[in-house]
């Protein structure tokens, strides 16, 4: 009984992700899809150890080509970008996510930049650089997608390990996390900043994913310092949150 309510929460999920797609790409409404954040989940559910995906990466594609997330029991760290999904496991290692594969957490937005800035020869440090497109936000109390591109001095980044039922709560999960750094290194942070009023919902604050050029390494970042980059900020007026369903 359980196992057949799983599943028809599940055809519900695919019918709203359907009904969704066609209502956002209706006459007049294209705006509206291009400024939408959609998120899968929250962080408070993901926080209490609701590491069961549910969500599809096919889902996933047709909501957005830019974002972040994880993957079902929490096996490393999604970044999207390009439209190409990828997961950064705990070993090191970086796969392209299949379509079949689900998360229970993940944001998603077609990017689309609205304003570019660019910062040469300035080796901002983490709390520097968020202080720094603070001063450039036209409006705080809106989400915003996020893409850094360029050169950093360092960067510390992590992945959390796949886990086994019963779940732990994620602070316990992450006391196993393994540790990368790189250094003078070339590559994009994606990431999203969510006002203090969405806390709970999502992370407050800013969150980042780093991708190495060569898509050979990357993870959640810890610390970063940078060297010379180009950050893109894409505006966002709207929220869809899908809800855990496991």
């Amino acid at each position: 009984m359980i196992y057949n309510t799983l599943n028809q929460r599940k055809i519900q999920i695919r019918i709203l992700f359907l009904l969704l797609i066609i209502s956002l790409t209706a006459c007049g409404h294209a705006n509206i899809r291009e400024d939408t954040i959609f998120q899968s989940s929250t962080i408070q559910n993901l926080s209490a150890g609701g590491f069961e995906g549910t969500t599809t990466f096919d889902q996933l594609r047709k909501l957005g080509d830019f974002g972040l997330g994880t993957f079902n029991e929490l096996d490393g760290e999604m970044i999207a970008l390009d439209g190409e999904f990828l997961q950064i496991r705990s070993d090191g290692s970086v796969h392209k996510a299949v379509d079949s594969w689900t998360t229970p957490f993940a944001v998603v937005k077609r990017f689309k930049a609205d304003s570019t800035y660019e910062i040469v020869g300035n080796p901002l440090d983490y709390e520097g650089l968020m202080d720094y497109i603070d001063e450039k936000l036209p409006n705080k109390n809106l989400p915003y997608a996020i893409k850094i591109t360029g050169t950093f001095s360092y960067i510390k980044s992590r992945s959390v390990p796949k886990q086994k039922q019963p779940y732990p709560r994620l602070e316990e999960a992450i006391k196993h996390q393994a540790i990368f750094e790189f250094r003078d290194i070339s590559g994009t942070m994606v990431g999203f900043r969510f006002p203090e009023y969405l806390n709970g919902i999502n992370v407050a604050g800013y969150h980042f994913h780093f991708i190495t050029n060569d898509k050979l390494g990357g993870g959640h970042i810890i610390d970063v310092k940078i060297k010379d980059i180009k950050i893109e900020v894409d505006n966002s007026c709207c929220l869809f949150l899908i809800l855990p369903v496991e």
